[in-house]
């Protein structure tokens, strides 16, 4: 097999979450331990940080990776689900995987994937935790897919566990009340290892605790000892001043991740970078600011409130439940822009009712959908959109939608394209 025949075949063969939703699911660990033992335990020849939660978990594990490779660290990088490329999911340094490897690890599996079946997600972890062991890194980031206790990742044992925050998302697999989700969330924390959560929260804070009882770890709360403000805010960037409990003089940091969300990022992963230092890890506090100020060009991070042009200002921003959206609604209004268009696609699983009751009846709409079957029909959002007192209409693709708003746009309007992180993959950026 080359490269494409590899990717087809792992694209056939093997179920896909981000495609036809929960069918794909093992609630299990069967498998990826299989696979694991078959390639001889790759995920024990590396230390590894472990990062779960609703929101924020894609940008906390890119900024960890970037601060540890400014650090001089060889840096894994584990994330998933990929805008545009496969190969995305595994990086080393910021490089992805090449395809050669890609197809080396394939052949390597093929007779364990014809014996046991695994999903596509289950082989993709162990794919990485191969190819992060074959490069030696010092440190492995490895994010999780959906939950903890059950996800396929969760057959590491971290150096440090991080859970950023819990929203109502996947609520069919997760569980419908914040306390349930945080139960399969805190599934990530081990017996005596560290764990940093990023938001306290009154209705999971009492799990996280009982869960960190019980296992003999540590816990911190990431906003309880650091202490953040917003000194600038542009569309591009922004800068965040944290003061710790037993500081005096603030750390400054800017970052081109520059959605008013990331401030609580950013001080989820200095939190966990001064655990890492206390530690034995030499992390400066130079190499958290370039790390922080370079996270795009280190790590590739794409989708976060990601300015692709200028006047008129197009944003693309995965957010894709509620909590999200209420994140990407507020950024837009801390700026006067003359007027929003904003275009959505969003897959059927989701509380698509809730999130239409957030969006302002201001914008201009466009409704579509990823080319994926898990994504809800665009003429059932533009319906749901209507019911909701939304106007706009529905296009064949994303980009037929940006085509149009942008001839409609003014050099002061903002054009947003949000609400699937499978949308905003299908963005041409040529």
């Amino acid at each position: 097999m080359n490269y494409q025949e590899c990717i087809e075949y792992l694209y056939e063969k093997l179920p896909m979450f981000s495609r036809t939703g929960d069918a794909a699911l093992k609630l299990n660990l069967d498998n990826t331990w299989a696979l694991c033992r078959y390639l001889d335990m790759p995920q024990e020849k590396f230390p590894s940080v472990h990062i779960a939660g609703t929101n924020g978990k894609g940008s906390v594990s890119h900024l960890l990776a970037s601060v540890f490779q400014e650090a001089g660290y060889t840096t894994g990088l584990y994330t998933s689900p990929h805008l545009k490329d496969f190969r995305e999911r595994i990086k080393v340094n910021g490089k992805m995987i090449q395809p050669e490897q890609v197809v080396h690890i394939v052949k390597r599996l093929q007779p364990i994937i014809e014996e046991i079946e695994p999903s596509f997600f289950e082989v993709t972890v162990a794919m990485a935790f191969h190819q992060f062991a074959e490069e030696e890194v010092d440190i492995a980031i490895i994010e999780t897919g959906l939950g903890g206790r059950l996800d396929s990742t969760n057959v590491i044992t971290p150096i440090l566990s991080i859970i950023t925050n819990i929203g109502l998302d996947h609520v069919s697999i997760l569980g419908d009340t914040h306390e349930s989700i945080a139960r399969e969330k805190a599934g990530i924390i081990k017996p005596g290892i560290p764990v940093i959560i990023g938001s306290t929260q009154e209705t999971t804070r009492p799990v996280f605790l009982a869960t960190a009882q019980h296992n003999e770890s540590s816990i911190l709360f990431a906003d309880q000892v650091v202490s953040s403000t917003i000194t600038e805010r542009l569309p591009d960037r922004i800068t965040v001043a944290l003061l710790g409990s037993n500081e005096e003089q603030s750390q400054v940091f800017q970052t081109p991740l520059s959605g008013a969300y990331q401030q609580e990022n950013i001080c989820t992963a200095v939190a966990a970078c001064k655990q890492l230092v206390r530690d034995g890890w030499k992390l400066t506090d130079t190499a958290m600011k370039k790390g922080m100020l370079h996270v795009i060009k280190n790590t590739g991070l794409h989708g976060r409130w990601e300015v692709i042009e200028k006047n008129p200002l197009i944003v693309l921003d995965v957010a894709h439940n509620k909590e999200g959206m209420e994140k990407v609604v507020a950024q837009i209004n801390e700026f006067s822009f003359k007027h929003v268009y904003l275009i959505m696609g969003t897959s059927a699983d989701k509380d698509v009712d809730g999130i239409l009751k957030l969006l302002p009846k201001s914008f201009t709409y466009g409704f579509t959908e990823a080319a994926i079957p898990r994504a809800m029909k665009k003429e059932q959002l533009l319906q749901k959109a209507t019911a909701a007192g939304h106007t706009g209409k529905v296009f064949e693709n994303v980009n037929k939608a940006l085509d149009e708003f942008k001839r409609l746009a003014e050099p002061d309007d903002l054009i947003i394209v949000c609400g699937s992180i499978f949308v905003v993959g299908e963005v041409d950026r040529t």
